[in-house]
């Protein structure tokens, strides 16, 4: 009964360990940080679960092994109540962490519209039968094929559509994913904290040339942006 106790406790103890964990390291997005951070928090969480759970049924295979017939077990009402509470909390940690991420709009973006105030960068994500036609609606309206270019730390909304079937954008090192539907606009929202190039690609299965739809999205500072900017609207 003691052992029991003790593992609960230990059990608990994960769970107020988790939330004030912290990843060290850095993030490629706000997005990423987010839920990279739920993600931990949620680990924290499981693998002592998994522990427990797994020495209980080895302790149980071996205590019993030579058993021919399964005896009844007694009732233990301290026990029950103890594993009952332990489940709320772990329940109620986990909803509330995950209600924290999913209600912040670098996640879950739900406005349809931009705040100027912000000065974000907006980029139309056009998806077609097979590739992406990338717009800059905001500054002249200009496309760049199948390449985003944004700026370091600065908010960005990604406007997501589709002229023909149903296409997903995805650039899963900036954590961002949205469906790309034909006829509506989903909008997604995000601040970029690195400077690199990120892969994305379509994951909606669109036909033969599917695997063929990637694009690139690349993370500069500002003022490689603004000059970038200026090449674009010269050639127009």
């Amino acid at each position: 009964m003691r052992k029991t106790r003790f593992a609960l406790a230990s059990l608990l103890a994960a769970v107020v360990m988790a939330l004030v964990a912290t990843p060290a390291a850095a993030q490629a997005s706000t997005t990423s940080e987010l839920i990279n951070q739920l993600n931990g928090k949620l680990l924290y969480v499981a693998i002592p679960i998994t522990v427990l759970v797994e020495v209980i049924l080895l302790y149980t295979v071996i205590k019993f092994r030579n058993s021919e017939r399964a005896l009844p077990t007694k009732e233990n009402r301290r026990l029950e109540i103890t594993w009952t509470i332990a489940t709320a909390i772990i329940l109620l940690f986990v909803g509330v962490a995950s209600y924290g991420v999913l209600a912040n709009e670098d996640v879950t973006y739900q406005g349809n519209e931009i705040d100027a105030a912000e000065d974000p960068v907006v980029v139309t994500a056009e998806a077609y039968q097979w590739g992406w036609n990338m717009y800059y609606p905001e500054e002249g309206n200009f496309t760049t094929g199948n390449e985003i270019v944004i700026p370091k730390d600065r908010p960005v909304y990604f406007q997501v559509t589709a002229t023909d079937v149903i296409h997903g954008f995805h650039v899963p090192e900036l954590a961002l994913k949205q469906d790309a539907m034909p006829g509506s606009t989903n909008t997604i929202r995000t601040v970029a904290n690195e400077e690199g190039t990120y892969q994305g690609y379509c994951t909606e299965y669109c036909g033969v040339a599917h695997s063929q739809m990637y694009f690139t999205v690349e993370v500069v500072s500002e003022e490689e942006y603004q000059n970038w900017l200026d090449e674009q609207q010269s050639s127009e």
